[in-house]
């Protein structure tokens, strides 16, 4: 895995993405190994974050990596026009690996084909979000003992929703069943139900959430992003479709979690957090220890 990019989560094998989970693992028991001193990685955001930029600066942090970058594309040459290409190009000069999140569906993709180190896409548009994947693969096996054979239930945007894009395409590696819950217009991608179809796996279309809870092992929550409308009045529209409260919890399986990319806005009401099904807050803990792993892997400080 050294010297890859990770792009898309299909640029990885079922196989690498499992030992990214392993290699997690050891960091969680052990995460300031100081493996890095002599690397600095680039974080480039060029659309707003906090869990994942901070994140990712926090485990090279703790692996002692240096990292520089910036947090707003205001404060960089794009702000002169300077296009993404001679960004990337000028970046690889400066560091061991980019981290870049951007608005546009396809730039990381791009990037990577142009710049002269590893780059890892920390979200393109409503495309792909693999480290958030890999986060949530982590979160998963950690609280249900296995990957395979569950009933996942993806619920709100998922047409934008670009973690549930990569998380779904993930899982078909591992015989799950999906349960889709979101308004008509908010339904998953052509092409992400086909790659379940692909895979020969079932998945199930909802437009109530209380018809899922009693079967689900996951529960992952989406935010509406009001970022990813166009028309404004389509936002208010469907902006409030689900809420998830704890009365409605009543029946649901003993080992349910609910996992949420974060940020919440309204969809998981705050009388869930104290409930043992709650697990979006140690979910984006494992954040640290995903991309720990990542960065040790692909700059061959572990193998």
């Amino acid at each position: 895995m050294k010297n890859k990019n990770l792009i898309s989560i299909t640029d990885f094998s079922k196989e690498e993405q499992l030992h990214v989970l392993d290699v997690a693992e050891s960091f969680e028991q052990d995460p300031r190994q100081r493996i890095l001193t002599d690397k600095v990685v680039a974080t480039l955001f060029f659309e707003p974050s906090t869990r994942t930029r901070l994140s990712f600066e926090s485990a090279a942090n703790q692996l002692g990596a240096r990292i520089i970058g910036f947090s707003d594309a205001a404060n960089s040459s794009t702000a002169k026009g300077e296009s993404l290409k001679d960004t990337i190009l000028m970046v690889s000069n400066y560091a061991d690996l980019i981290v870049m999140r951007h608005p546009k569906e396809g730039s990381s993709r791009y990037a990577s084909e142009v710049a002269g180190v590893p780059v890892i896409n920390a979200g393109d548009g409503a495309n792909q979000h693999p480290t958030q994947c890999l986060l949530d693969l982590y979160s998963i096996r950690k609280t249900q003992g296995r990957l395979d054979k569950l009933d996942i239930a993806f619920v709100g945007d998922l047409k934008y929703g670009r973690t549930v894009h990569s998380l779904t395409q993930a899982l078909c590696n591992f015989d799950c069943t999906f349960h889709l819950v979101s308004p008509v217009e908010l339904k998953l991608p052509s092409y992400v139900k086909q790659t379940i179809k692909d895979h020969k796996l079932e998945y199930h279309q909802y437009t109530e959430l209380a018809d899922v809870i009693p079967t689900a092992d996951i529960i992952y929550m989406t935010r509406v992003q009001r970022e990813r409308f166009a028309d404004l009045m389509e936002y208010e529209k469907v902006k409030n479709s689900y809420i998830l409260n704890k009365a409605m919890l009543e029946g649901c399986k003993s080992n349910m979690k609910i996992l949420h990319p974060l940020p919440r806005v309204n969809e998981i009401a705050t009388d869930v957090d104290d409930t043992p099904y709650a697990y979006y807050f140690q979910q984006a803990k494992n954040g640290v220890f995903v991309r720990q792993a990542l960065m040790a892997l692909i700059l061959g400080a572990k193998q």
